[in-house]
């Protein structure tokens, strides 16, 4: 007994339309069969595949950031995050002419930040 199907049509860049011409060409079997082991090996049961080939584009950053990293963690200019340092408005510490800050120290910092008040209009 063949399995059930169901119709499904997707427009695909034309560089990624051709990677899978180029594919049923050299591997004799049909877009169909290449699409549906796609998706069982990419979405099929355990998302586990999917998320560490995505992470795997992005390494995380590590524990302790420079000036570059914690400017680029908190979208900020690294001027802009070297004057709140010296001001200690913000943690960080300063090794010789270097600045290093902690990954977690900085997203608990943020997360406490405390939204400005609001004016009460009478």
């Amino acid at each position: 007994m063949a399995a059930s199907s169901t119709p499904v049509f997707v427009r695909l860049a034309t560089a990624d339309a051709q990677l899978l011409s180029d594919a049923v060409a050299s591997s004799g079997r049909t877009k169909r069969q290449l699409v549906g082991d796609a998706v069982r090996e990419h979405l099929g049961g355990d998302p586990g595949p999917l998320v560490l080939r995505r992470a795997a584009l992005k390494e995380p950053l590590p524990e302790v950031l420079d000036l570059k990293q914690a400017a680029a963690l908190l979208r900020v200019e690294e001027s802009t995050l070297e004057q709140e340092a010296v001001s200690r408005a913000l943690p960080g510490r300063r090794i010789g002419e270097q600045w290093r800050f902690s990954h977690d120290a900085l997203l608990a910092w943020l997360g406490a930040c405390e939204p400005a008040a609001t004016e009460t209009r009478g």
